[in-house]
């Protein structure tokens, strides 16, 4: 458990940055029309923005340079 931390730290912090971001922004900015299938509700919002730190954070990650076991 240990060695998959330490080799997805950095998703992690994406992951937890990008949903305190989506409920900032739901928080603040929200939509307050209730019509915008995103910013609507928090939890949609929270898991978005949450998805996104990943994506933006797995820019930074290094590639390991390992043989593949396809022939």
């Amino acid at each position: 458990m240990k060695k998959w931390f330490s080799k997805n730290y950095l998703l992690l912090i994406g992951a937890a940055t990008g949903a305190l971001s989506g409920f900032l922004y739901w928080k603040y900015i929200g939509c307050i029309s209730g019509t915008c299938a995103i910013t609507s509700k928090p939890l949609n919002s929270t898991l978005y923005f949450s998805v996104l730190g990943i994506l933006v954070f797995s820019l930074f990650k290094k590639i390991s340079k390992e043989k593949s076991h396809v022939e």
